[in-house]
């Protein structure tokens, strides 16, 4: 029996029902990550020793009969930008290298209180900006299905860490696919919750009105599972006020495929996509119909411009975020500076990489007095005209469906301009625009790299998407 190509609730169910030991499960993990990660480049920090003690304590709970958490048998790894105590706190990037978080994010304290057994930290785009894990400061992360090509980005180490079997379940944070995008990269399920459905408190910020934490895992029961436990309110972030349609009781009050009506955003029949991605999407429209679902082309004449409205925004809220760089409380200081002018100019030019130093750029212009007006202000007009242009379809159709990424995972080889890059996320920066949810699931791929295809649902009606996930996994 190979425990690690297991689901997380699979793996549960074994150890409650007394078939496994936790430990036995850590150290088949284990042994995975020693034997593929120097090549995959996964791990930031493995919780070896964390793991082990963690599985051990719940062996000798089991044993006395002691009342286990819900999260008992599962093991899980967390995004790097995701703090967790006394542990390094990355975010990937030469600026918090040597970082030790002095708390537990909500959504860890969560999981340990439930039981989870944390595995380790993984690889990600420097501070989460980027969409193939290429930006790392700790080298490029590579999908566990075609070493060849990205994972993903730029939670690419949160996907790889399950689709290695390196875990059953991760955490990363989406902020515009961040999630979805390498879970299908490496043929895995992703979702991104409602804004505000889960704590972003003791999360590294990339852009706060976007950012929100999700999950990957093998399964859309996993994926939900999690849900279930990280969702709630937290006076510690402003932004979250829960979501109690990711709560499992509520997938019930969902309609099923056959009652759906699907919107497909007109754009797809227009847009450059792979021909593994068009094929994928028709196959699952087909699918849908056949199951009695009605499934029609809508026009969203706002997609045209998502991208353009998302790296504004975006940007000129990543500028002040990673303001606190300085050199001075934490983190990453010059050692050759002759006033504090220059202790800040050489921290923040020795402390980033590239990608996130051009945000940095583009967003201290966007947010200059003379342009905030022109781009920004501007921008955030057009961000409500498409909440309510989406807002229109969902009175009339149940979900939308699109693909999730308009390639499948790309060589990592291949140079990408910037601009190529953020094009690869033209389906997944309207979720975090317009503050719903979004799931990922992957259609089979026996002849091909991963394709996912991607639900999306009204806000704070996660559990329709959940369930039309469910119903399309392992169907398409």
């Amino acid at each position: 029996m190979n425990l690690t190509q297991k689901t997380g609730l699979e793996t549960r169910e074994l150890f409650l029902n007394g078939e496994i030991t936790c430990t036995e499960l850590v150290e088949a993990y284990l042994e995975n990550i020693k034997r593929d990660d120097e090549d995959l480049n996964v791990f930031v920090t493995v919780m070896e020793k964390e793991a082990l003690e963690k599985a051990k304590e719940l062996d000798e709970k089991r044993e006395r009969g002691e009342a286990l958490g819900k999260m008992a048998g599962i093991v899980v790894s967390i995004k790097d930008n995701i703090a967790v105590k006394d542990v390094l706190m990355t975010c990937s990037s030469k600026m918090l290298a040597n970082f030790v978080s002095p708390y537990d994010a909500v959504v860890t304290r969560k999981l340990k209180d439930a039981d989870a057994i944390i595995i380790g930290k993984v690889n990600m785009d420097e501070f989460a900006m980027g969409s193939s894990t290429k930006t790392s400061y700790f080298g490029v992360t590579k999908n566990p299905v075609d070493p060849t090509r990205v994972s993903g980005g730029s939670s690419g180490g949160s996907a790889a860490s399950v689709a290695a079997d390196f875990c059953a379940v991760s955490l990363g944070t989406d902020t515009g696919g961040s999630v979805r995008q390498p879970a299908a990269f490496c043929g895995l399920v992703g979702m991104k919750p409602s804004h505000g459905s889960i704590s972003r408190y003791g999360v590294a910020s990339m852009a706060n009105t976007f950012d929100q934490v999700g999950v990957l895992a093998k399964s859309v029961d996993d994926v939900h599972y999690v849900l279930s436990i990280l969702e709630g309110s937290d006076v510690r972030d402003a932004t979250c006020i829960g979501n109690e349609s990711l709560q499992l009781d509520k997938i019930d009050e969902a309609k099923p495929l056959g009652e759906l009506k699907v919107a497909i955003p007109d754009i797809f029949k227009t847009f450059d996509v792979q021909d593994e991605v068009r094929g994928a999407l028709e196959n699952t429209m087909a699918y849908m119909k056949s199951q009695g679902a009605e499934v029609e082309f809508v026009n969203i004449e706002s997609l045209d411009l998502a991208i353009a409205i998302y790296h504004i925004l975006v940007n000129g809220e990543i500028a002040p975020n990673m303001s606190r760089y300085d050199g001075i409380n934490y983190g990453y200081i010059a050692e050759d500076y002759s006033n504090i002018e220059e202790l800040y100019v050489r921290t923040r030019s020795e402390g980033f990489g590239t990608e996130v130093k051009r945000r940095i750029m583009i967003g201290s212009y966007i947010m200059s007095m003379d342009h905030s007006k022109e781009y920004f202000d501007q921008s955030l007009k057009m961000r409500h005209c498409m909440i309510e242009e989406f807002n229109n379809v969902f009175e009339t159709h149940d979900i939308i469906l699109c693909p999730t990424s308009p390639t499948v995972a790309v060589p990592i080889a291949r140079d990408m301009t910037p601009v190529q890059t953020y094009m690869l996320d033209l389906f997944t920066v309207p979720v975090n625009l317009i503050g719903t949810g979004g799931i990922s699931v992957p259609v089979r791929f026996e002849d091909s790299l991963p394709v996912g295809v991607q639900i999306i649902p009204k806000k704070s009606n996660d559990h329709q998407a959940l369930r039309t996930a469910k119903e399309l996994e392992g169907n398409i």
